[in-house]
């Protein structure tokens, strides 16, 4: 088995909780209260999802995580 690296995009709800995401693993999200919490929970997301998906994962394009920009706009 090999390692692989995955990009986790974490976001803070309003009541505080870490909301991780993985671009690259479509629908592979979890929560914690803090963020070593949410890092546990995410590694077991994404081990799950790769057990559970690994031949479509196999046949999906790679995606790289490229960064986050912030816009701002009138609303």
């Amino acid at each position: 088995m090999t390692k692989q690296s995955f990009a986790v995009l974490i976001e803070k709800d309003e009541d505080g909780v870490f909301i991780g995401t993985v671009p690259s693993l479509t629908g592979c999200h979890s929560y914690g209260k803090t963020l070593d919490e949410l890092m546990a929970n995410m590694r077991e997301a994404i081990e799950a999802h790769l057990e559970a998906f690994a031949e479509e994962e196999k046949a999906l394009p790679v995606t790289r995580f490229a960064g986050v920009q912030e816009i701002e706009v009138e609303a």
